[in-house]
């Protein structure tokens, strides 16, 4: 089943469809009030998210201290990257993209 890149005003979705219209079909079931902006089948089966476009460099795991972060602020994305900050010693920057990263997997 192909992989299709579908995006709409607020959103990227990553989703296996038959083909275009069964793609569409899951975007506008999942967000019924926004525009499909774009569609398009990607040439491969999976799917890669670069760490280092995300600001995620170096050793450790900064998905664990994230989640921490985050389970530790009840999910208040500001409080969660103050509290990264002052763990990892981060910057404002690259504390907010690995805090919003993580809440978008789904801590």
């Amino acid at each position: 089943m192909p992989l299709f890149e579908a995006e709409t005003d607020c959103h990227i979705i990553i989703t296996w469809a038959m083909d275009e219209d069964a793609a569409s079909a899951v975007v506008n079931d999942a967000y019924p009030n926004e525009n499909l902006v774009r569609l398009t089948k990607r040439p491969r089966d999976t799917w890669v998210i670069s760490k280092t476009a995300l600001g995620i460099r170096g050793s450790g795991d900064p998905c664990a201290t994230a989640r921490d972060c985050l389970s530790k602020a009840a999910g208040d994305k500001v409080h969660a990257i103050r509290l990264y900050m002052h763990e990892t010693g981060t910057d404002l920057e690259r504390a907010r993209k690995v805090i919003e990263s993580n809440m978008v997997m789904g801590w």
